[in-house]
């Protein structure tokens, strides 16, 4: 170890320029190379073995921090630690990180390439890079995911949120994806900071209180049975496949790409596959006898696997098509999906049966014991009853009464 000799000040680091080695104490040196490079040795022995320890160039670290450097390692010895073998495992795990280290907008792409094949529809895919590319990655592209904080999330959702609101929530559930897949891949640890619950819903107003939630544009159920009226009027396989959306309360995409497999007619159900439902969850649907008649009349003129074909019996009519039939009913103040709001309106205000069952006749999420429940069968047989009660009141004259049902049994 080196003697607590005269030691070593400021001026003559900065002066000495005879090579050789120069103690300060305590085991430190400054080092004086034949070529005039001074650098600064930590000399220590630990089990039996003298080693010197390089603390780096006297240009960069003067006296006081080489004296900083020598301390530290010199608690390392004294807990009988080899500062070196700390130094390099040190730098082992900063290289690793860096090894990992990956941007935001790397990191975006592989978790699109990782998910895009679960996506129902290739506007899903246009709707992440879109957003991601125009709101996003200006800002935290090029940072790693490890970077990303609460203040990078706030500074993109903030301009957004008053005026762009709905826009905004889409943004930050991206975001909040993506840095919980950093997170399972190891490229980032600790809480996700785009995570609502909890933590931006107190920085953030929620969107509701922003701006009205606009509903898609629905009829009044007092309405219905003249517009059923009219629309079985209405030719076309558009009429007929709006017609079947109705008595269903399906959503138009799972009876626009309704293959004939689908039905069962002697249980009088239709099985909607998981592939074609917003929930990714198999859909059994109860079918009254007006939705039977819609099937039998599509039978008829059956071209291919699809019940409602298009001009190519190989594809499905156009997503559009019913909305044309609304068209031509002069009705474009309406919406197909806005028929699934009066089918609700109406179980709710003009029959008994449990909201439940309403709730899962439109495939919406219910609590676990329902779900059980309806596995079972027995809320399946309600929904049936609902189903027939549905279409009784569709098909009744118009301007009739409106009487409610009795509860459900």
């Amino acid at each position: 170890m080196g003697r607590k000799a005269a030691g070593l000040n400021a001026l003559k680091v900065k002066t000495v320029k005879t090579p050789g080695m120069y103690a300060d104490g305590d085991g430190l040196y400054l080092q004086v190379a034949p070529t005039g490079a001074k650098t600064w040795i930590y000399r220590f022995q630990l089990r039996g073995r003298r080693r010197d320890m390089g603390l780096g160039s006297a240009k960069i670290y003067p006296l006081a921090e080489a004296r900083q450097k020598a301390a530290e390692a010199r608690r390392l010895v004294a807990d009988r630690l080899d500062p070196i073998e700390q130094r390099v495992a040190q730098a082992a795990v900063a290289a690793a990180l860096a090894a990992k280290a990956m941007t935001f907008e790397e990191c975006a792409r592989r978790y699109i390439a990782a998910h895009r094949a679960g996506w129902r529809s290739p506007k899903s895919l246009a709707a992440w890079e879109g957003t991601l590319a125009a709101y996003v990655h200006p800002v935290i592209g090029s940072l790693p995911v490890q970077a990303i904080d609460t203040g990078l999330v706030t500074k993109i959702l903030e301009p957004l949120w008053s005026g762009k609101s709905e826009t905004a929530s889409r943004v930050r559930g991206r975001i909040e994806a993506i840095l919980d897949y950093a997170t399972v891949q190891g490229w980032r640890h600790g809480d996700n900071p785009a995570r609502w619950r909890g933590h931006l819903d107190k920085a953030l107003p929620a969107k509701s209180k922003i701006r009205p939630v606009e509903h898609l544009a629905a009829l009044p159920y007092a309405k219905l049975p003249a517009f059923m009226t009219e629309l079985r009027q209405q030719q076309g396989v558009g009429a007929r496949a709006l017609e079947l959306a109705i008595l269903t309360a399906a959503r138009s995409g799972a009876v626009i790409g309704a293959r004939w497999e689908e039905f069962d007619f002697d249980a009088r159900s239709w099985t909607i596959p998981a592939t074609r439902m917003k929930a990714g969850r198999e859909h059994l649907v109860p079918l009254p006898g007006p939705a039977i008649v819609v099937l039998d009349q599509m039978a008829a003129i059956r071209q291919g696997g699809f019940v409602f074909a298009g001009e190519r019996s190989a594809r499905p009519i156009s997503n559009m098509a019913m909305s044309m039939t609304l068209r031509r009913m002069k009705r474009g103040d309406l919406t197909v999906h806005g028929f699934r709001s009066t089918f609700r309106d109406w179980a709710a205000e003009q029959t008994n049966f449990p909201a439940e069952v309403a709730e899962m006749a439109l495939a919406h999420a219910v609590g676990d014991k329902v779900e059980a429940a309806y596995r079972r069968g027995n809320l399946f047989e309600k929904r049936r009853q609902l189903a027939e009660a549905w279409a009784g009141f569709c098909g009744r004259p118009a301007g009739g009464e409106v009487i409610p049902l009795r509860r459900a049994r």
